[in-house]
């Protein structure tokens, strides 16, 4: 399953808005007895500003590590675009299309911001990380990358 956001923004049959492209519900996560998500509802709508705002050590990146899979939850369930992701690994809930970013975005600091869409493009695209190939190798992802670029200006 990929992410279609076409998918998620069709609304079902019970309920005039469109059905969350992500969920959670009850959400919870301890440390050694240190509660640090506790009962976390929230839905995630496409097309939709959403904010996740809190002082220091309020759970905020434990939060988004939850949902990305890099933690598991003590309890609760987290849902993409339906299906229930709560024990899914996280390069499989990479592959369906539920990434995150670091603060950290230049991954590459010495290429071009198109080049670094290009390469974010590869594996996708099907061509694997082709690092050591000439660069004309990715021509055939620039009309994404520009399309991309596009949307976020």
């Amino acid at each position: 399953m990929t992410l279609d956001a076409a998918t998620a923004v069709q609304p079902d049959s019970t309920h005039e808005t469109p059905r969350a492209v992500l969920s959670a519900r009850g959400l919870r996560r301890d440390f050694a007895g240190f509660v640090a998500v506790r009962d976390v509802d929230l839905d995630v709508h496409h097309a939709k500003i959403h904010a996740l705002i809190g002082p220091n050590g309020a759970g905020k990146t434990t939060i988004f590590n939850l949902l990305t899979k890099f933690l598991q939850p003590t309890s609760g369930r987290i849902e993409l675009l339906g299906t229930d992701i709560t024990r899914t690994p996280p390069a499989k809930v990479a592959r369906m299309g539920l990434v995150r970013s670091f603060q950290i975005s230049a991954i590459f600091p010495h290429l071009s911001v198109l080049d670094n869409v290009r390469v974010a493009l590869q594996r996708p695209g099907g061509l694997g990380y082709q690092f050591w190939r000439p660069v004309s190798a990715l021509d055939q992802l620039t009309p994404r990358a520009r399309e991309l670029l596009a949307i976020v200006g």
